[in-house]
């Protein structure tokens, strides 16, 4: 998981970008070499109908929870040639683009960054980020409450994960997938549920994972895995030249 697509991100300046405009686009070529994005908790309900949700361990050491979006390094098989995201379920990590909020060195608090490689900015067309005073403009003060909520669901995800791993349910995973035309794919390093050890849980642990809803997520993750089938679909769907499948 990584803010790949973020080519260019830069603070979000008032005086700088007192003319930009940013122009809406449902085209998600941006995401396409993201074969995996963080998914909030709140988002679970939606995203484990459609999507394999997994957890990984990011650059921070900490756990993280994750919609698996293909098989192979830099591939998502959830954006098409035309750049459609052919789920039903967009995440929120993908629809706070072109914003993205950052950590600022040596400060508690965080700012808010633009990319400024996204096509869709201009002095001319779009809506704009600033009034005539420079004050935020409805369009900006939206996305800036998106972004404040997507970072308390974020913590709030962070906390849950926490719990799992401290509770000891967590255990390595690699998915591999065997198509019928001789291809491998093998998905490394992967964490799951160990269904065994939740059952094996003392009930007062049960009862607070129940009361948090933790279990209800938990319950979710696992329902989701099944959804790694989709992603062996879609590769086989691919119409791309293929090698001979070896010799039995």
């Amino acid at each position: 998981m990584s803010d790949v697509y973020y080519e260019k991100p830069v603070l979000l300046d008032r005086e700088k970008h007192r003319k930009r405009r940013v122009k809406p686009s449902t085209n998600f070529g941006f995401a396409r070499k993201a074969n995996s994005l963080f998914v909030a908790a709140a988002e679970f309900p939606e995203a484990y109908k459609e999507y394999a949700i997994v957890f990984t361990r990011g650059g921070n050491g900490k756990v993280v929870p994750v919609v698996m979006l293909g098989l192979r390094a830099r591939e998502n098989l959830y954006v098409n040639e035309a750049g459609d995201w052919t789920g039903r379920y967009v995440p929120a990590f993908v629809r706070r683009y072109p914003f993205v909020l950052a950590q600022l060195p040596g400060q508690a608090a965080m700012g808010v960054c633009i990319d400024e490689a996204y096509p869709g900015l201009s002095d001319t067309d779009g809506e704009a980020l600033f009034d005539d005073k420079g004050g935020d403009t409805p369009f900006l003060q939206n996305a800036l409450d998106f972004l404040g909520q997507y970072q308390r669901e974020y913590l709030r995800t962070e906390s849950f994960c926490k719990r799992v791993e401290d509770a000891g349910l967590l255990m390595e995973m690699n998915a591999r997938a065997d198509l019928v035309d001789g291809r491998t794919f093998t998905v490394a390093s992967l964490l799951v549920v160990d269904e065994k050890k939740l059952m094996a849980l003392p009930d007062a642990t049960v009862l607070s994972l129940f009361r948090t809803g933790e279990l209800h997520l938990v319950s979710m993750h696992l329902a989701s895995l099944s959804n790694m089938k989709v992603l062996v679909d879609k590769i086989a769907a691919m119409a791309a030249p293929l090698q001979p499948a070896p010799k039995p």
